[in-house]
């Protein structure tokens, strides 16, 4: 077992990472059970977890109720989040109860927002059951759901109280998905563990073949790295947070022009806007272009998207540009952009010309 503090003063919570864990579940959720029904927020990709996690309350005596939502990016909208809530106030939830969380990225963003506003604030609990949720969004707080006009642009912060990862669930994941995932795992290197990306390079294909060893250690040193990061700038005030969202604005414009559909998954788009990133740093003379190279390289090395091409976009450059205006990171007209001087040195740039980003995407594509 691995235990990962998250320390934000009186938020504070434990990220706990251990094999067969979701079997055990009920050691770890009976205090916030309170003698109470649980509700228990799954989709439809997630049954046989869910099947199991039950079973394992209804031992321990714990009473549950499933709300299951429909699969994909889709279900982070208004009318999931109202469907959401109205489901959670019908089984009585109370501010001193906590709502389970258990699936995906979607399904954690959804629920932590839910629960965020559900009488004005109730507690929930992280189970993530893919490598993307379980190495990124299970930890920190952010919480939102889509819109028309982008992506996470409307929701909260609202700090889990627990997050319970097991490793095992992983092993019922498509391929599609772990390679998804492991997009935020390589990020934690491009950010500012250059030793960590070498360590990608050499295990991520171990990893990706459910090399257990490797699976366990990417996600634990991914969750300390996150940690670390949310402890000293929980709501992206002073701009070390910010290092987070590494691929995140290239990525989020190639998301939008897909429809926020299957057609491009969050990590893939993580993944092309990372190199994207790298390649644009490379372009204004930032970092060496064999860095970006390497980037792209280990990303393809994977089955991963490189380039806005690779991502199956076929927009010009200003297309994407105008959706990333509706970036929430926009600030007074200008949008901040993680670029690097290297691999594993990230760094906030406040001066992009956008119509510099947009022909840079249109020399991408030819």
């Amino acid at each position: 077992m691995t235990i990962v503090p998250v320390a934000l003063g009186r938020r504070s919570y434990d990220v706990v990472i251990e094999r067969g864990l979701l079997g055990r579940a009920a050691e770890r959720l009976a205090p916030l059970a309170r003698g109470r029904s649980m509700a228990i927020v799954s989709d439809a990709n997630v049954t046989p977890h869910l099947a199991t996690l039950q079973a394992t309350l209804a031992a321990a005596g714990i009473a549950s109720e499933a709300i299951v939502l429909p699969a994909g990016e889709g279900t982070k909208s208004w009318a999931q989040l109202e469907t959401l809530t109205d489901r959670l106030l019908a089984h009585g939830v109370e501010r001193g109860d906590h709502v389970v969380a258990l699936g995906g990225g979607v399904i954690g963003d959804l629920v932590g927002f839910a629960c965020s506003v559900v009488k004005r604030g109730c507690g929930f609990v992280q189970i993530p059951t893919t490598l993307l949720a379980q190495v990124d969004s299970s930890v920190g707080g952010k919480t939102a759901i889509n819109t028309r006009a982008g992506k996470n642009l409307i929701g909260a912060f609202h700090q889990p109280a627990s997050v319970l990862i097991d490793p095992d669930v992983l092993d019922t994941l498509p391929a599609r998905e772990q390679r998804a995932g492991y997009a935020e795992v390589v990020k934690y290197g491009l950010i500012d563990d250059s030793a960590f990306f070498e360590w990608c390079e050499a295990n991520g294909a171990k990893l990706l073949a459910g090399d257990p060893a490797a699976r366990e250690y990417a996600i634990a040193h991914s969750v300390e790295a996150k940690a670390r990061i949310v402890a000293e700038d929980e709501r992206e005030t002073t701009g070390k947070r910010a290092l987070l969202n590494l691929g995140h604005t290239f990525g989020h414009a190639l998301e939008a022009e897909a429809g926020f559909s299957d057609k491009l998954l969050h990590g893939e788009a993580v993944a092309a806007g990372m190199a994207l990133a790298f390649a644009y740093s490379a372009r204004r003379g930032l970092c060496d272009r064999q860095d970006a190279e390497r980037v792209a390289a280990h990303l393809r090395a994977v089955g991963l998207p490189d380039s806005v091409a690779a991502a199956g976009i076929r927009a010009s450059g200003i297309v994407l540009v105008n959706h990333m205006r509706h970036d929430k990171k926009m600030d007074a007209g200008t949008l901040p952009f993680l670029l690097a001087r290297g691999i594993g040195k990230t760094f906030v740039d406040h001066s992009v010309d956008l119509t510099d980003v947009a022909a840079f995407l249109d020399e991408e594509r030819t």
